[in-house]
């Protein structure tokens, strides 16, 4: 999955084995393991400390012990984790995305079977029924949820305070703050042209015409289509305005965030781990806001929402281990200790939330007060996410190019979906 600030980390095993699948099937596999290590690659390496710490427990109460191996290039990992399928060097468990890409392992056989996990966890309320369709393929679900998050706005306190702002709470405040940090010579916002590049495409169209978003994702709507159009428009024209850091600034956002370089940062909850990381403390030094919709009539706010999946393969090398090990990951011991560590929400709805303001977003979303909008990067299928990253990134140098860069994004939507209607 993709979910933390940068590309991250991977992990690898020895040999392989095929028992195991039917076993999955039947029943959720509890109790000790056979005292393997574990190896648990993963695209986020600045998370090794968080994945030990869950890693030490796992030893304690399952018997194996989860050892990270970290990624730090997103390319990389892919590759390492696609060339596994054909060799004997395998991952016992490893992170991965939702969307076309879980569909486009499981398709090649690849991934191990979860329904007994999934069933018992719903069943004890270790799981919330409304994820497990982000999981489930040909009407089987795959792998388990490493996290959840929720995409809003962190912000500056300090600089917030010193201007007089508010959080917003329409569209007509949020424009209020861009336009008043500008004024101040102060940037209001952070982008990047790489890897996050459709972070504010997908909160633009969410928060306008949200029906046609989740239609882009099964091709049933058109990137040319006006809707689409409109939400690009008004991305160049805050572009033009100058509420953006230079898409192309190699200095890390929790770090702008806190110089005062910039004001706000548009991501997911994980980023609550950046921010602490760097010293800052929630409530004092930052804070997070739900963005408003930009269509004021929509019943809902939209609020953009990931999940990100740790799997273990078919032929993972150790199976029975490594689905013991998913199935343990899931229980509230695990998930306190996983969420506490990097100060994020849970998938598990029985885990604690020490922060307040993440604490009462992960309860809104979970009681149904936010329309829930699967993020761009799952929802979008791997060939036109592709050339979406791209295009996004061409916009933000080049904002007149909006109407090309959305004709580009078209062709490569109609050449995929020709083929998988």
């Amino acid at each position: 999955m993709a979910c933390a600030t940068a590309a991250l980390a991977l992990l690898v095993a020895a040999c392989s084995s095929s028992g195991g699948k039917q076993a999955a099937a039947t029943a959720a596999p509890t109790g000790k393991t056979g005292g393997e290590t574990l190896k648990l690659y993963n695209d986020k390496g600045a998370w090794k400390n968080y994945f030990s710490a869950v890693g030490e427990l796992a030893k304690t109460q399952i018997g194996s012990k989860l050892q990270p191996v970290g990624y730090t290039d997103e390319d990389t990992y892919q590759a390492f984790i696609k060339a596994s399928l054909r060799t004997n060097v395998k991952p016992d468990l490893f992170t991965w995305s939702t969307g076309g890409r879980l569909a486009d392992m499981v398709k090649q056989n690849a991934m191990a079977d979860t329904s007994a996990i999934w069933s018992d966890a719903i069943a004890k309320g270790y799981l919330p029924a409304q994820l497990k369709p982000y999981y489930t393929v040909a009407g089987k679900p795959y792998c388990v949820p490493l996290n959840v998050a929720y995409w809003g706005m962190f912000y500056n306190k300090h600089v917030f305070a010193k201007y007089g702002l508010q959080e917003p709470k329409t569209w007509s405040d949020f424009e209020n703050i861009l336009s008043t940090l500008k004024g101040k010579g102060v940037t209001p916002m952070y982008q990047t042209s790489t890897l996050f590049s459709f972070v504010w495409f997908e909160q633009l169209l969410a928060g306008t015409a949200p029906d046609v978003y989740n239609a882009l994702s099964t091709g049933k709507a058109k990137y040319t289509d006006p809707a689409v159009v409109n939400a690009m428009k008004l991305w160049r024209q805050q572009e033009k305005a100058g509420y953006f850091t230079d898409p192309s600034i190699k200095t890390q956002p929790d770090a702008l965030l806190k110089s005062q370089s910039v004001a706000m940062v548009p991501f997911g909850t994980w980023f609550n781990t950046s921010m602490t990381s760097q010293g800052m403390k929630p409530g004092v030094d930052y804070g997070y806001f739900t963005i408003p919709n930009v269509n004021a009539s929509l019943p809902k706010t939209s609020v953009v929402f990931e999940t990100g999946p740790v799997c273990a393969l078919a032929r993972a090398p150790h199976l029975q281990d490594s689905l013991r090990a998913l199935n343990w990951w899931l229980t509230p011991d695990a998930q306190s200790k996983w969420s506490a560590s990097r100060n994020d929400v849970s998938a598990n709805p029985k885990a604690p939330i020490n922060d307040p303001t993440l604490k009462s977003v992960a309860q809104a979303a979970g009681t149904g007060q936010y329309n829930l909008i699967n993020r761009y990067f799952e929802a979008a299928p791997p060939p036109v996410l592709t050339a979406a990253l791209d295009a996004f990134g061409a916009f933000m140098v080049h904002p007149d190019s909006y109407a090309d860069q959305l004709k580009t994004i078209q062709k490569a939507a109609d050449e995929y979906w020709a083929g998988n209607d």
